[in-house]
């Protein structure tokens, strides 16, 4: 096992300087703050983006500033992006202690007897839509463990089965990151990222990889969803257009919760 799963996107997706990372990070939640609805349970889950922080940080940030309220009781994170270098089949878990951030380290929690879960650093080493999400998660909790699990090639039961293993308590946190479309013009994006959204609220996956790069985790999540009767809410969505890209090829993106004990919504 390695000791440490060291950042790779540092200085190109977000700032490498800690106090600057951290600086930009508050200046996000800041604003997102302002949408949070108080009156309704902080999320059991909660689905964000994992691009640049220029271009997805403000969307990433409605999500992480309504799980922010969870600060007291969450210890442990599980959380599921797509595999953008490294193929895989099932999922798999980075083999390391930590995971580290230029905000510090945070230890990987030791789970086993997971089914269709290996190891493999290779998956993980290069891998930014994991790594994007950590430094909010160090921003908005006290300190937590994390479970870090790149979805490869895995069917929504699958995903879903490994989720259900993890769920645990009130100390559980579940994160999926995922963006939407890539690469269409700023309308064509506009109107395809609707109907993805539109599926997403009706829980009526499976979501199509060419609509979503974490359709897998994001297919898995909404089985849960399914089996437990919770009901998706959209926190916000945007595009590159919107934030720092031209409009000629852009990349969409939208931030879910899924809160347990809400109205209209079974027990677990």
């Amino acid at each position: 096992m390695h000791a440490v799963r060291h950042p790779a996107v540092a200085g190109s997706f977000y700032p490498a300087d800690p106090a600057t990372l951290r600086r930009q990070i508050d200046g996000f939640l800041d604003e997102a703050r302002t949408s949070v609805e108080a009156d309704l349970p902080a999320p059991k889950a909660i689905v964000a983006p994992h691009a640049g922080y220029v271009y997805s940080g403000s969307t990433a940030a409605l999500a992480y500033a309504d799980a922010e309220r969870r600060r007291d009781e969450v210890r442990r994170v599980v959380l599921l992006g797509p595999c953008h270098r490294v193929a895989t089949r099932g999922l798999a878990l980075p083999g390391a202690r930590a995971f580290r951030t230029p905000l510090g380290d945070v230890p990987v929690a030791a789970v086993g007897g997971l089914p269709h879960v290996a190891t493999s650093p290779d998956v993980h080493l290069l891998e930014h839509s994991l790594e994007v999400h950590v430094p909010f998660l160090q921003v908005i909790l006290d300190s937590f463990e994390l479970v870090p699990l790149a979805v490869g090639d895995a069917p929504p039961a699958v995903v879903a089965d490994v989720i259900e293993a993890l769920w645990g308590g009130p100390e559980t946190l579940v994160v999926v990151s995922t963006d939407l479309s890539h690469y269409l013009t700023y309308d064509r994006a506009n109107a395809v990222d609707a109907e993805t959204i539109e599926k997403v609220l009706d829980v009526a996956g499976p979501i199509d990889p060419r609509r979503a790069c974490g359709a897998r985790p994001l297919n898995g999540l909404l089985e849960v969803a399914r089996r437990r009767g919770l009901a998706p809410e959209l926190l916000g969505a945007c595009n590159s257009g919107d934030t720092a890209g031209d409009k000629q090829r852009v990349v969409g993106y939208a931030s879910f919760a899924l809160r347990e004990g809400a109205s209209g919504e079974e027990e677990s």
